[in-house]
């Protein structure tokens, strides 16, 4: 039985919230089978583009040995930021499945809506929404318990 990618991504996101990081979880498939999953590592390994998006666009172009990933799907559990949206067009991914959305930092359908603009190199499907109300509530713990 396959795993679910968004259930995957959700892990991730689970144990990114265990070493301290915020809850962002992705998982990314082709063909139905997992090729990379991680969760957001900034804080632990002090580097701003940790995000869990451009960990799992590294390692699967480095297990599959492409740059582009046109075959790929990838789940992640908030709408992206811009740079993860400009390396998801950067890498020509097939489809793009978030949970939450991010009015203040998401940059897929609000503030700059990347894969919207006429220059953006490639616009993958985007499904938004996808578990929303459960990745909404754990990141709102998450930072309410760090006020």
């Amino acid at each position: 039985m396959q795993e679910d990618p968004m259930s995957i991504a959700f892990a991730e996101a689970r144990e990114a919230e265990r070493r301290g990081e915020a809850p962002i979880g992705a998982a990314l498939a082709r063909e139905g089978a997992i090729i990379a999953r991680a969760g957001n590592r900034t804080r632990g390994d002090n580097d701003p583009t940790a995000h869990a998006e451009m960990i799992v666009l590294r390692e699967a172009a480095g297990k599959l040995g492409e740059h582009r990933l046109t075959s790929c799907d990838l789940y992640v559990t908030l709408e992206p930021c811009a740079m993860c949206a400009g390396a998801i067009s950067h890498a020509r991914l097939r489809r793009l499945y978030f949970a939450a959305p991010d009015p203040k930092g998401g940059a897929v359908e609000h503030g700059p809506r990347l894969f919207a603009q006429p220059t953006c190199m490639h616009a993958p499907e985007v499904y938004g929404g996808i578990r929303e109300s459960e990745a909404a509530a754990m990141l709102r713990a998450f930072f309410a318990s760090r006020r």
